[in-house]
């Protein structure tokens, strides 16, 4: 699948913030068969400029990244002028849902999940991208 740009944004990569290279090799290979091109970061610092360089469609950021959690990375992006509208989609094997959903997420998927239902959800935010 071709890259395709839109408003300046690679309207397929998804940035994937996951410190687990089991659980990061399985998302980047559901995304890529999918034809999704796939960025991995491992630090929470590296979030907020890896997402100025790579502008991708959407974030699919784990809570618990780094030895802390990733709240403080969701404000970040949530403050930045450029990022603000930036789709976030948070995992965790804890329901902590309610806390990232009122902090800016759009949506929260407990882990563990299936393929179809975070395929359908990237589909469903970046298409409201458009």
């Amino acid at each position: 699948m071709a890259l395709r740009e839109e408003r300046g944004q690679a309207v397929n990569t998804v940035l994937v913030v996951d410190d687990d290279p089991v659980f990061s090799r399985l998302l980047r290979t559901i995304l890529e068969l999918e034809g999704y091109q796939v960025v991995v970061v491992t630090h929470q610092e590296d979030v907020v400029p890896t997402a100025h360089q790579v502008k991708p469609a959407l974030v699919l950021m784990d809570v618990h990244v780094s030895r802390g959690d990733t709240l403080g990375v969701l404000h970040d992006l949530r403050a930045d002028e450029t990022l603000k509208t930036l789709p976030v989609v948070m995992t965790s094997g804890m329901d902590c849902s309610d806390e990232y959903l009122v902090a800016g997420a759009d949506a929260f998927l407990l882990k563990p999940f299936r393929p179809s239902e975070i395929l359908t959800l990237i589909a469903d935010l970046v298409s409201k991208q458009d």
